[in-house]
């Protein structure tokens, strides 16, 4: 069983569905943590670290039938940090443990337990720029090749909070402080992808809290009442995921305005995890959704002291049978489930393969001729972000046709009919 099979099940589904239709996607790119790491983390920590646990059975045990190194297992979109890949077709960005504030964030406010190699969000962003130039030569082209990619930026921010939580900060301080700073630089690593061409961006939600085993079990309470009686998850972790996906839900909406021309797609992980823990059999989940299929023991069977590929840390015989695998992701069976909800819908607004919200790829904007001088003013954007003159005259209108929106740009002209 690998840690997360989710990209590998959507990806590979979102490239053939794309291959099938006019909306081509040439190349998938993606960020975040070990909910889509395929390698960074090894490769990273390979020279620090004696033993890495995810690079050890019982991983891999259903996939690749052996340990992959990955915490994804997507063979077609290698780590952006090997080598002698080739990346024309994307690449993973994501890190084990990876945050959306950085390194330094932490450092300064004295949050410790976090990884001494910082690969934030702005960090990884850092490492697509210095890709591009192997992949495009010019501004054009760069920015045609970007509208024709598909671009994953999370899920982030479950490492953040986890951060500061076992550093002492209380759930309140970490709902009102900072949330609001990890949202936001997921909204500025969106808007810097489209201000670079990206015309389809997915930015997935955060799963609950307060439904995940070592949470239970790293904060379990002696309070029956802190527990929901339906799923048995902690109810005030979940509200952590709750405002956090919130305030990402009010970033998204604004950069759809911001940017109407582009595809801007909200991916659930909290629906899909929350209809796991309140009716697991119904999803063939006999084993349950808050009880780890590799772990160490414990009501939860997860072990702080014996993480799953581990010596002695054995893994359930049938992984299906459970929506969770290790404590802290989850199963393939619940990944495949979640990755058709992100596709088809329910659980992605607009599901991935809704054509009706796919911007037009070759953006074209129409010329007219002002008036009186038969001068043509143009649109020499990739999109529609503005009209110009060629002579310098008056500007009465501009129609921009992008796909679904048909933008009248309204300009002043002169005192004549």
């Amino acid at each position: 069983m690998d840690l997360s099979i989710l990209f590998s099940s959507l990806l590979l589904s979102c490239v053939l569905f794309a291959s099938s239709t006019d909306a081509k996607y040439n190349a998938v790119f993606s960020f975040g943590d070990s909910f889509a790491d395929t390698g960074n983390f090894v490769i990273l920590e390979s020279q620090l670290l004696p033993v890495i646990p995810i690079d050890l059975p019982p991983y891999g045990m259903t996939f690749f039938g052996h340990p992959t190194g990955e915490s994804l297992g997507l063979p077609f979109l290698p780590p952006s940090l090997s080598h002698n890949e080739s990346f024309s077709k994307g690449a993973n960005f994501a890190v084990v443990g990876a945050t959306a504030l950085d390194l330094a964030f932490f450092q300064e406010n004295n949050i410790t337990g976090i990884p001494p190699i910082d690969s934030s969000l702005s960090v990884q962003l850092g490492w697509f720029d210095a890709l591009k130039p192997s992949l495009c030569k010019t501004t054009r082209k760069c920015k045609n090749y970007m509208k024709k990619s598909l671009f994953f930026v999370g899920e982030f921010g479950g490492n953040d909070y986890n951060f500061l939580l076992t550093s002492g900060k209380t759930l309140d301080q970490v709902i009102e402080t900072y949330v609001p700073k990890v949202t936001d630089v997921v909204y500025k690593a969106v808007e810097k992808l489209i201000g670079e061409g990206a015309a389809t961006v997915v930015v997935p939600g955060n799963v609950p809290t307060g439904c995940i085993p070592a949470i239970l079990t790293l904060f379990a309470s002696p309070n029956k009442t802190d527990y929901d009686p339906q799923t048995g998850c902690l109810k005030k972790f979940n509200e952590l995921g709750k405002h956090h996906n919130l305030l990402l839900l009010k970033a998204v909406e604004q950069l759809r305005k911001k940017y109407p021309y582009a595809r801007i797609i909200y991916a659930d992980y909290y629906a899909p995890v929350i209809e796991f823990a309140s009716k697991p059999t119904q999803f063939g989940f006999s084993n349950g959704a808050i009880k780890a299929c590799c772990g160490g023991g414990g009501p939860y069977n997860y072990n702080v002291s014996a993480v799953c590929g581990l010596p002695g840390v054995s893994a359930c015989k049938d992984p299906s049978t459970y929506a969770n695998w290790d404590g802290i992701h989850l199963t393939e069976a619940s990944y495949s489930r979640i990755a058709t909800g992100w596709l088809k819908g329910p659980y992605a607004h607009p599901p991935i393969q809704n054509l009706s919200h796919i911007p037009y790829i070759e953006h074209k904007c129409y010329y007219e001729h002002l008036r009186g001088g038969g001068v043509l003013i143009g649109f020499d954007h990739d999109y529609c972000e503005g009209c110009w003159s060629a002579a310098g005259g008056f500007v009465t209108s501009c129609l921009c046709g992008c796909g679904r929106l048909v933008e009248r740009l309204e300009s002043w002209s002169s005192s004549t009919g």
